[in-house]
């Protein structure tokens, strides 16, 4: 008992912001930043739908997954696509976090969301998050959240511009006095260029990729910073 109580936080985790991406998802708690991030990856057993791998152990086999096991992405274009698996990974990552704590509490969850979301996937990121043990859920607009990140003076009557790049999708927005001007978003992102690599190495090349070394040849080619 005493290893666990010197191993483990006496501190619960009262607010949790969760990135929940197409490509990655990040949790970060307050007061202590970012302290997971994983893949949006699951690996499913097609015969029996029994889970394999979650995070970085399933995003290990995507384009070398063994026979009968499919790498699943839960989220497409930015929203979810498989309700059940998000559910499933969400729990994991939210309990991966509050592992180590001495004294839990069910804390109140933000998540990042596309400008264009509908109330229907709106709905879906809510039963996620409550399923996997959220007390309380709030969204917010992914470019609003990032204009904060950075921050920029959202609340301010100056237009800023935010264009937000992610794996599944790339949104664009103009926030002033704390709201969306004008937005929009294009299902387009990341994950497209890891494709776009593949494609190409494998017509002009004949080489075969999977799709870690395709991010990782994006990454260290196609980064506006050095890397």
């Amino acid at each position: 008992m005493w290893k666990r109580l010197l191993k483990g936080s006496f501190l619960p985790i009262n607010d949790v912001g969760v990135d929940l991406g197409t490509a990655n998802t990040l949790v970060y708690v307050a007061g202590e930043g970012i302290v997971l991030n994983e893949p949006s990856v699951v690996a499913v057993e097609k015969s029996t739908g029994r889970i394999m791998g979650i995070g970085l152990e399933a995003k290990r086999m995507l384009g070398r997954t063994p026979h009968g096991v499919e790498a699943v992405r839960p989220l497409k274009d930015g929203v979810i696509a498989d309700v059940d698996v998000t559910e499933i990974m969400l729990r994991y990552f939210l309990k991966t976090v509050t592992a180590d704590r001495v004294f839990k509490i069910r804390p109140r969850v933000v998540v990042g969301v596309p400008s264009g979301i509908t109330e229907l996937e709106r709905r879906a990121v809510r039963s996620s998050a409550h399923a996997a043990g959220a007390k309380e859920v709030y969204m917010v607009s992914e470019p609003m959240a990032a204009a904060i990140g950075v921050g920029l003076p959202v609340e301010t009557p100056t237009g800023n511009m935010v264009i937000d790049v992610g794996g599944g999708t790339t949104e664009i927005a103009v926030i002033a006095l704390s709201g969306l001007v004008a937005e929009t978003s294009i299902r387009v992102g990341g994950d497209e260029l890891d494709e776009a690599i593949v494609s190409f190495l494998r017509k002009n090349y004949n080489l075969l990729i999977g799709e870690p070394t395709a991010e990782a040849i994006k990454i260290q080619i196609g980064s506006a910073y050095p890397t």
